[in-house]
């Protein structure tokens, strides 16, 4: 049995990656697609753990090779999507996390190839947006009004998403994400562990 694809989009700052590392290691049998990035890794983030950080030209390279399941032009970098990797995970019965922006999900979303769960999470409000972005003192104040005007334009698409999360309190947040994943695991009759559900029928 193949494994699920789960497309999770937010705009930067949100706390997306701390939340999703928070999930995945909860549950067994979740696999992270590591994207390709042309930007420079920030403090902490570890290549081929975090991103696969590769040249500009590299990346191209591998575009033009038809090596992306999707990729984007975001805030100045290439991010881009092996297909290699998500249909290798996907053929070992892992369920995959796609961390990609809304440009990449509509990509997916329009596959007939993959079948998707998408998910979209959002901040408790811009100001509260705006605050964790200026806490990481990783932009400057151009960068920042950018990312800030893009949040508004990616928020516009949650509507294209089957689920919507508000991460305002970490914890509950990652509740509601675990729920969706073990739902979708079920609708699929497979245990919480990502194994197939046997039916029984002499007992």
């Amino acid at each position: 049995m193949n494994g699920r694809l789960f497309v999770i989009s937010a705009p930067s700052g949100t706390g997306k990656t701390t939340l999703l590392r928070q999930v995945m290691t909860g549950i067994a049998g979740l696999a992270f697609s590591v994207s390709h990035t042309t930007r420079l890794p920030r403090d902490g983030e570890r290549d081929g753990i975090d991103y696969h950080f590769v040249s500009r030209q590299e990346f191209l390279e591998m575009r033009d090779r038809g090596s992306f399941l999707e990729w984007a032009f975001v805030h100045d970098n290439f991010y881009g999507t092996s297909l290699q990797e998500v249909h290798g995970r996907l053929g070992q019965g892992l369920d995959v996390i796609l961390d990609i922006d809304v440009q990449g999900a509509a990509v997916v979303r329009r596959s007939a190839a993959l079948e998707a769960s998408h998910i979209f999470i959002i901040p408790p409000g811009l100001q509260e947006l705006e605050r964790r972005l200026r806490g990481r003192g990783t932009e400057s104040e151009e960068k920042l009004r950018t990312r800030l005007q893009n949040a508004r334009k990616e928020m516009e698409a949650a509507r294209d998403y089957q689920y919507l999360i508000v991460n305002d309190v970490l914890d509950e947040a990652a509740e509601v994400l675990r729920a969706i994943i073990l739902a979708e695991r079920a609708k699929a009759h497979r245990l919480p562990d990502g194994n197939p559900i046997m039916l029984r029928l002499d007992r």
